[in-house]
């Protein structure tokens, strides 16, 4: 027995005939609260149901954006220097903790 769904028959927002639609939910993160950057399907208030070429074409322009390209590469260069950060944190806390271990050894075997 199937239990396969098909997908919603109506009027593609788009292009306006019936096809197969699919509501289309980004999974960027830019609409998360990155104030500098914003996904074009992310600031959409009500997200379209467009067929899968309608779809397809709109991703394709939005891919070949060049402001779009720019801030994705600005973006990657933030996370970049976090995650840069972050690493130098951890090993000043393992650097400091281990310090902290050494010298409490050195006292307890001093006394």
């Amino acid at each position: 027995m199937s239990t396969h769904t098909q997908p919603l028959q109506a009027r593609c927002d788009h292009c306006k005939q019936t096809r197969p639609l699919f509501l289309y939910e980004p999974d960027c993160g830019l609409h998360l609260g990155a104030t500098a950057f914003t996904c074009p399907w992310c600031s959409i208030e009500k997200q379209p149901l467009l067929c899968a070429r309608c779809w397809s074409e709109r991703k394709g322009r939005e891919d070949a954006d060049p402001q779009l390209a720019a801030e994705t590469a600005t973006l990657q260069k933030i996370c970049d220097a976090n995650a840069r950060a972050e690493a130098r944190r951890e090993a000043i806390k393992a650097a400091c903790d281990g310090i902290a271990s050494a010298t409490e050894q050195a006292e307890n075997s001093s006394t």
